[in-house]
């Protein structure tokens, strides 16, 4: 004769009683991970935020040294220099803290090329030194974006649209400079290297914004803002007040989003690979 069992919790009277407890055990269990991998998620993001609060102290100490002494305003000098570059040096640390030697040939790299660059600027004589830095830096920005990281988010044809625009300003803000650049004393090499910038920092862009990554996105706008601030009072296109101000905030806000935008993307890739890990 064949025995009945019966479930206290479910009322199932059957031989099948053993396979629905078994699943309901499995259910329970797997909503218990659940809850483990948000609960994980949530300690993450607290930490986290509060580690890159820390790390960012420096950045924005350095910023207000720079800003309270007014570095452009003074003689050019080795701390001069140290002082302007101080906030940027501080982004690498960072950058390089999360994301090991491997940054070196991307965003980490690019900040330390750009704080050679804000080193050079400080010498008006070393303006071609410091801007081929600059492009160096836009160019290791540029092969960081298209590395699997950030590639993992899948694009959108609405996307491309904002490619259109992008070449659009730089394309036209070059042929408007031109005019211009052929006035200064070292024209012949100033309208091919402007020109070679604007491509780079162009390209930079347009890869930011495949990346769909705000702060990588809004980063590389604003670092074009930057720039396009730059090339319209250097070569006397327009007399903007307080441009030196718009110039720095807007460079190290871009610097400082494209930072975070790189830790970001590196954080969420070693998430899901725990998540991986534990469905696995």
């Amino acid at each position: 004769s064949q025995r009945h069992y019966r479930s206290p919790s479910c009322g199932i009277r059957g031989p099948h009683l053993r396979t629905v407890c078994v699943c309901d055990c499995l259910g329970q269990k797997r909503e218990m991970d659940i809850l483990e991998t948000n609960a994980f998620d949530r300690r993450q993001r607290r930490n986290t935020c509060c580690v890159l609060f820390l790390y960012l102290l420096p950045f924005f100490a350095s910023c207000t040294l720079y800003f309270y002494l007014w570095i452009p305003d003074s003689a050019p000098s080795l701390l001069a220099a140290g002082i302007k570059a101080a906030p940027i040096l501080s982004l690498v640390f960072l950058v390089f803290s999360y994301n090991g030697g491997r940054s070196l040939m991307g965003v980490a790299g690019g900040l330390l090329l750009s704080a050679g660059g804000d080193c050079c600027l400080i010498w008006p004589e070393l303006f071609i030194h410091g801007m081929s830095c600059f492009a160096l830096a836009h160019l290791l920005y540029s092969f960081s974006f298209l590395s699997s990281r950030y590639s993992a988010i899948s694009s959108s044809f609405s996307f491309y649209i904002l490619y259109l625009p992008l070449w659009l300003i730089g394309g036209g803000l070059y042929v408007y400079l031109v005019p211009f650049l052929r006035l200064d004393p070292e024209a012949d090499v100033l309208v091919p290297a402007i020109g070679g910038y604007v491509l780079l920092i162009v390209i930079m862009a347009t890869l930011a914004v495949r990346t769909r990554r705000p702060l990588v996105l809004l980063g590389s706008l604003v670092f074009m803002a930057s720039d396009l601030t730059i090339a319209l009072t250097k070569f006397n296109v327009f007399d903007i007040e307080y441009e030196r101000h718009i110039i720095m905030t807007t460079y190290y806000l871009a610097q400082l989003m494209i930072a975070l935008g790189d830790v970001k993307a590196v954080l969420e890739e070693d998430a899901d690979d725990i998540h991986k890990w534990k469905r696995s």
